[in-house]
């Protein structure tokens, strides 16, 4: 598992673009495991800060209940419709690793503070000329792995 800061020291022009794409709107999604071992997805807000990414759950949240038990969730970046320029679309933005509880929010609402060990970063995004898909994905201890298709 890694931190923020672990994926901008290994690859920082794709930390960059990650965070770019997160940060272009507030709520993301996150899926989490319920009790029954289906999947819950929630609405969520997260922030990268002095390395680490963080989101919190309200009190009594079925989220935060979620991950206490289980701590593996995926998040996914705001996700507008790519514009009538495809070529100019930064691209889909998700992570996924294990939820690691901080302690209770100290900013806002009551709730619980949460950090992300991260396993994968993943963006999906057109080539230049909007012609092929491109995947891109990080691990940790891995280098930047990308792959494109039609």
């Amino acid at each position: 598992m890694a931190t923020w800061k672990d994926v901008e020291d290994a690859e920082p022009e794709f930390a960059e673009r990650v965070r770019k794409i997160f940060d272009a709107g507030e709520n993301k999604i996150i899926a989490t495991i319920r009790a029954d071992g289906s999947p819950r997805v929630s609405g969520i807000e997260a922030q990268f800060r002095d390395g680490e990414l963080t989101f919190g759950s309200m009190p009594n949240a079925r989220k935060g209940a979620d991950l206490r038990r289980d701590p593996r969730f995926a998040l996914h970046a705001p996700s507008p419709d790519p514009p009538a320029d495809r070529t100019t679309w930064a691209g889909d933005a998700k992570l996924s690793g294990r939820a690691v509880r901080v302690g209770p929010l100290t900013e806002g609402p009551d709730g619980e503070l949460f950090r992300a060990d991260i396993d994968e970063v993943v963006v999906t995004r057109l080539n230049d000329s909007a012609t092929m898909l491109v995947i891109e994905s990080w691990r940790p201890g891995g280098r930047l792995r990308r792959v494109e298709r039609e």
